[in-house]
């Protein structure tokens, strides 16, 4: 049985940061949309994501009054306040003399983030449904795009809209929708992976970074019971070839000294760095955001302000054109996010190559890795300079 459905201003495609954050926008401007999310509530809600916010990402959230999603995660001290073992010498981050921000960043993690979006989301009123499988998308380049999906009981549903929006990750279907020759794909491949790890142990520090011989290691917390450990590693390792022992030995001796262990590891995943951006981010009526659009490696912790980034653009282009009758922010907005997107890679390859040559010299040669450190000390306060007590 098909039946039609309502029709909508903007179907978003995705209920992640990207898809929750526009969802929110165009509700704060009453906006119609609709958000489809495949997976359950249950299971968007447990599922667990690295991710940060720098100030300009909890910045967009209070510009559209929803700056309470990340409350009680702020910080002051974002920059400084990690702190980073270099061979197992503690060092802290160099306070930029320059930085206008008068909003802190915020270690919320992602599942937080995004549990926090959906509660809001419905409490205001939106339009969230999930089990939404089989998404597809039609008619992309005409007046009236039409987006077809599988509702939970097994009937399909068709919904039509004046934009949409694809915000359902890199594997998601949305970018399927735009050709083949006009799509192009850029990427960037580091050389090496990172082996993540979940674990029932929580972080203290909240985060904690470290540039040793035998690789880049850290942790960050996931929650106040759990925390997730990153062990650089060779592209060709498995995860058969890390039993727990061994990456909490390896961590412990990045770390300079054994790390405690009060929970078990949960799951274990070899991540290649890498980053990716497509290009252009529009086609028709189909405007691409967060992940769907772009990867950035992890090390910048970027990912949630990028697709926040997007959110915020493509939030303000849609209302442009629905209260003025003005296109010009919709036509303008692959542009101007992948001008931002860029200037966000640049910054991550110089991270992640600094903070990874920096380390082991096996991938890139003993040179390459006192350029490394070089580079490191100038982002570093002196040794001679103690942390301001907390």
């Amino acid at each position: 049985m098909t039946e039609t459905g309502k029709d909508t201003t903007v179907v978003i495609v995705g209920g992640g940061v990207a898809g929750l954050a526009l969802g929110h926008f165009l509700l704060r401007k009453g906006v119609g949309c609709v958000v489809l999310e495949k997976h359950t509530r249950e299971y968007v809600e447990r599922r667990q994501r690295a991710g940060a916010l720098d100030a300009g990402g909890v910045r967009v959230l209070n510009e559209w009054g929803v700056g309470e999603v990340v409350e009680g995660h702020s910080h002051g001290d974002s920059d400084s306040g990690v702190p980073l073992l270099i061979d197992g010498a503690k060092r802290w981050w160099k306070m930029g003399d320059d930085d206008e921000d008068d909003v802190d960043g915020a270690f919320c993690p992602q599942q937080i983030l995004v549990r926090n979006l959906i509660r809001i989301f419905l409490r205001d009123g939106g339009d969230l449904r999930f089990g939404a499988q089989d998404v597809s998308l039609q008619d992309i380049d005409t007046e009236q795009p039409l987006v077809r999906y599988r509702e939970p009981d097994g009937s399909t549903r068709t919904l039509t809209c004046d934009f949409v929006a694809g915000a359902d990750g890199y594997r998601g279907v949305s970018r399927t929708a735009i050709p083949e020759d006009v799509l192009t794909c850029f990427s960037h491949e580091f050389g090496y992976a990172w082996l993540t790890v979940m674990t029932e142990v929580p972080a203290d520090p909240l985060a904690l970074l470290a540039v040793h011989s035998r690789g880049f290691a850290a942790q960050i917390t996931r929650g106040p019971s759990a925390s997730r450990l990153y062990l650089q590693c060779p592209l060709t390792d498995t995860v058969e070839q890390w039993p727990d022992e061994r990456i909490w030995s390896e961590l412990g001796a990045r770390f300079g000294e054994p790390v405690e262990r009060t929970g078990p590891i949960t799951s274990k995943q070899v991540v290649p760095l890498r980053g990716v951006v497509f290009s252009p981010m529009s086609y028709g009526r189909l405007y691409l955001l967060g992940d769907a659009a772009h990867l950035i490696s992890p090390m910048s912790a970027e990912g949630m302000s990028l697709a926040l980034h997007d959110a915020d653009v493509l939030a303000r282009a849609v209302i442009q054109q629905v209260e003025k009758n003005d296109p010009s922010l919709l036509d303008s907005y692959s542009d101007a996010c992948l001008n931002h997107t860029w200037e966000r890679q640049a910054s991550a390859v110089q991270v992640t190559q600094t903070m990874h040559d920096s380390g082991d010299a096996t991938y890139e040669g003993e040179f390459r890795k006192q350029i490394a450190r070089k580079d490191l000390e100038t982002m570093l306060e002196p040794l001679a300079v103690p942390h301001p007590a907390s």
